[in-house]
């Protein structure tokens, strides 16, 4: 089975003075699902990345949660670890995924303005996807709604913000949905995963 690291989001906990990192319990299983065993990275740059590198990891997945620390966000030290990974990834062509925040750092990365938007934490709403018509759940706070050069946008949300993007040229895929929510697991990010990270069915 192939292993792909992924990204965890911050969790404060004030009353024991922690800083937290932490996992959806359904990210296992949605990988399980799709054919890969997920090992979480701390949001520790330097230690992400030897840990990903050491592992030999198939490809990466930056997950939801947090939102940047330009735009407000109180995860500095995930901004950070996640930049350090998405420049290992690129520099050795390792098939990086990023899913809503995860789609959000990458699109920040390459330049992309990011702003506030309404109507987009919701269980459903309408998208296109290459063109053609589907219902995904929402749960974020921003959007990008300008291109940005080499990254090219296959999905799109009624109010035209961008809902998912693909490199022209390197294995970075990014979706604002978030596959690991549904019940049950929807067959199109299944294979949507399975083929970028070169899993057979």
């Amino acid at each position: 089975m192939k292993i792909v690291g992924i990204t965890q989001r911050v969790v404060v906990a004030p009353k024991h003075g922690e800083r937290r990192d932490a996992l959806d319990q359904r990210w296992p299983q949605f990988l399980a699902a799709v054919g890969v065993a997920g090992v979480p990275l701390p949001n520790v740059p330097h230690l992400a990345v030897r840990l990903a590198s050491e592992l030999e990891v198939a490809g990466l997945v930056l997950t939801g949660g947090n939102d940047l620390a330009a735009y407000g966000g109180d995860a500095p030290e995930r901004d950070a670890t996640e930049a350090a990974l998405i420049e290992w990834a690129r520099s050795r062509s390792t098939p990086l995924m990023g899913v809503c925040r995860g789609m959000q750092v990458i699109l920040h990365g390459f330049g992309a303005a990011l702003e506030r938007a309404e109507g987009h934490v919701t269980p459903s709403h309408s998208i296109l996807v290459d063109g053609e018509p589907r219902n995904v759940n929402s749960y974020h706070n921003f959007v990008a709604r300008k291109a940005v050069p080499m990254l090219r946008v296959w999905g799109t949300a009624w109010d035209g913000s961008i809902e998912a993007i693909r490199h022209d040229s390197e294995p970075i895929l990014g979706v604002m949905w978030h596959p690991e929510r549904a019940e049950p697991f929807e067959p199109r990010d299944l294979a949507m995963f399975r083929a970028f990270f070169g899993v057979g069915g």
